[in-house]
């Protein structure tokens, strides 16, 4: 059995900005955060006295992260919000692509994470912004 638990635990691949896609997860990468802006704070309705978990206000934002090959906007949510403070530099482990509007954001659900690390020595690649391309659905006939 330990066997199968070594082998299911593999040696994280660290992807660069400009490698991500539409519509696919998994992705690990080290970014610089270059800015953030709040997109919904609000308390979270139905938390009535009772079994149940507790009001915890729910705080979205969208934070501009990227390494030297470009940026993409980032969705932070609740306690990731505070982990993604302009300068900072993190490691985002297991995160997805979600499309929104057509354009990627890249967000870390429960099966991922946010961790601040030390600070990165290179220079974001700002003009090559991954949320400002456009993508359209194209269904394809065989």
């Amino acid at each position: 059995m330990a066997t199968a638990a070594a082998a299911a635990k593999r040696k994280p691949v660290f992807i660069k900005v400009d490698q991500l896609k539409p519509v696919t997860s998994g992705h690990t990468l080290v970014a610089k955060v270059l800015s953030s802006k709040t997109v919904l704070q609000k308390a979270r309705a139905g938390a009535g006295p009772g079994p149940g978990p507790a009001a915890k206000p729910t705080k979205i934002a969208e934070c501009l992260i990227g390494d030297e090959t470009g940026c993409v906007l980032f969705t932070a949510r609740n306690e990731q919000v505070d982990m993604l403070k302009p300068g900072n530099t993190v490691i985002i482990r297991n995160a997805k692509i979600d499309m929104f509007k057509g354009s990627m954001r890249l967000a870390v659900d429960k099966w991922g994470r946010v961790e601040v690390t030390e600070a990165a020595s290179f220079d974001v690649k700002e003009d090559n912004n991954l949320s400002l391309v456009e993508y359209e659905l194209v269904n394809v006939e065989e």
